[in-house]
């Protein structure tokens, strides 16, 4: 019996493990019992999209810990202090680590709760224990072993579902093994020889997008390129001081309490600091490499602006592409060796691993309701706190998903927990008289 399961153990509940021990040490003798469960085989966190000199877009101190406790062992400045690298990246002048660089920071972060983590463990179900009802005070998650299939059953009080984010693919297009999705990409990318790629096509108007095809105009130095982009060019990212005021850890309160005109708002003014946007490094070189082509008079790197995939058909190892263009509808069939949707993610969906209990979760215009702890609001059949890491965009604004809040969100989760936990205790003093005893 745990007092918390985690499922999945990306950055979120990584970040809340950190938070419940940090919690359990600052002397409240408030000890919560916490296991975490990742049906990945290790742990990684976009490791496909680790490019070679790709940035991360938010400041070092976003890290896992910093803004909710500015002297935590596990920040990124003690991981760079162990590592013996602090002088040096200081010396960097630079906010902004590699990517590579910040995932072995996660990666050192996550070795230190090696006895709380079962990796290729995948959490099927989640269900009340003892048939439900209010007089069921835990919960019971199925846990599948991913690799010989065999299920156990672990018993938790609350639980937090971090599942991470869902690749999306565009209607009727499905990935095979040379349609790709960002979140697949270097895997696939080392599957296939680099000789067998001549001509390969890149769709998206984002990050991952430019970044995808910065990297393959370098790594096929012979291939031909193209960007199918739905806008008439890279939007650059608003990374200015007042706009990024919006990942502010205050402004999930002015998201969460404010008016609909407020959260319209959010969104109207500020979807371009993280959504369908690129850095302006990234665009400038990619807008150079083109310039110079042009001069050379020789082109291999292609951009289609206005245009969207109508079909793809595949034919041994060649896939044909119909794009059309949304100026004058003409429509051009790209022959390619392999084609990258870097087409974003949905939000996760814990109705699926809620089953029946997502019954017990009032919604709001078919979403699921939110407490501003990040806790599912529940009916009182289901006493357990459902909390959520992710999927919360609606309620919480554009950080939900992001690492830029990681730090406080997850303290607050843990806050939150630790007070249930206590009335729970409180509950079941002998003698004690409570509503449900009366």
């Amino acid at each position: 019996m745990y007092d918390v399961v985690g499922v999945g153990f990306g950055p979120s509940n990584l970040s809340l493990a950190i938070a419940l021990k940090e919690q359990a040490a600052d002397g409240t003798g408030r000890k919560i019992s916490a296991a975490f469960f990742e049906r990945q085989p290790a742990f990684g966190w976009h490791k496909n999209m680790l490019l070679p000199s790709a940035t991360m877009q938010i400041s070092f101190l976003k890290d896992l810990a910093t803004f909710r406790n500015p002297v935590s062992r596990f920040s990124f400045v003690s991981y760079l202090h162990e590592s013996g690298r602090l002088t040096q990246f200081v010396n960097n002048q630079d906010f902004f680590p590699t990517r590579q660089e910040f995932h072995q920071y996660l990666e050192w972060a996550q070795a230190h709760f090696g006895e709380s983590v079962s990796y290729g463990s995948e959490v099927v179900s989640v269900r009340q224990a003892g048939g439900g009802g209010s007089a069921s005070r835990h919960l019971e998650l199925e846990v599948r072993d991913v690799a010989d299939g065999s299920s156990r059953l672990v018993h938790a009080r609350h639980v937090v579902i971090s599942t991470g984010l869902v690749p999306r693919m565009p209607d009727g297009m499905e990935r095979d093994e040379r349609v790709w999705h960002s979140s697949e990409f270097l895997t696939r990318f080392r599957s296939v020889g680099s000789d067998e790629l001549k001509s390969v096509a890149v769709v998206g108007a984002g990050q991952s997008a430019a970044e995808i095809t910065r990297f393959l105009h370098d790594a096929l130095p012979h291939a031909q390129v193209h960007s199918i982009v739905p806008s008439y060019g890279y939007s650059v990212a608003d990374d200015t001081p007042f706009a990024n005021q919006v990942f502010d850890p205050s402004a999930v309160d002015d998201y969460y309490y404010g008016t609909d005109q407020t959260r319209e708002a959010f969104w109207r003014y500020h979807k371009n600091t993280n959504y369908s946007v690129v850095d302006t490094d990234v665009i400038r070189d990619l807008h150079r490499r083109s310039y110079e082509e042009e001069v050379r008079g020789y082109r291999r790197l292609h951009f289609h602006s206005l245009s969207r995939v109508d079909s793809i058909q595949r034919m041994g190892n060649e896939t044909l592409v119909s794009i059309r263009s949304l100026l004058d509808k003409e429509t051009q069939v790209l022959n390619v060796d392999a084609l990258v949707f870097a087409t974003g993610y949905d939000e996760m969906d814990p109705t699926r691993l809620l089953g029946d209990l997502a019954a017990l979760c009032p919604r709001d215009d078919g979403h699921l309701q939110v407490g501003r702890d990040y806790r599912l609001v529940t009916d009182p059949e289901l006493p357990c706190a459902v909390y959520l890491q992710g999927g919360t965009e609606r309620t919480h604004g554009l950080t939900s998903s992001l690492l830029s809040n990681i730090a406080t969100r997850s303290g607050e989760i843990a806050a939150s927990l630790a007070d249930r936990l206590h009335a729970d205790r409180e509950r079941a003093l002998p003698g004690r008289v409570t509503e449900e005893t009366v």
